[in-house]
């Protein structure tokens, strides 16, 4: 959010556990998602807890999906969706995350 401010964008926060995204925006996003499908899957401990195979949501939108809409926690956040493409706001291929941000927020 610091960068969106910095660059002047105007942006809605979506508190995820508040208001959790449904399948039809899950399946927009990911649409435009410019990142590997799976990373919108935390892989932290509850992940590991509910004994789950990372190796299942590779390229595999329908189980990302799936897996969201039960275990909502589980959304790596922040997902930041720019009116043409996606990302999640980590750092990804040596690019840190506030680079990726403001790539999205300039285009």
């Amino acid at each position: 959010m610091a960068v969106a401010t910095e660059m002047g964008v105007d942006f809605e926060e979506v508190r995820y556990m508040k208001d959790f995204p449904d399948e039809k925006t899950l399946r927009a996003v990911i649409n435009k998602l410019e990142d590997p499908v799976e990373r919108l899957v935390r892989k932290d401990s509850q992940f590991k807890k509910l004994g789950l195979n990372e190796d299942d949501y590779v390229a595999n939108a329908d189980a990302v999906v799936e897996v969201l809409e039960e275990y909502h926690r589980l959304l790596e956040r922040p997902v930041v969706v720019g009116p043409k493409k996606a990302i999640v706001g980590r750092p990804l291929d040596g690019k840190k995350a506030k680079e990726r941000l403001a790539e999205i927020f300039s285009s």
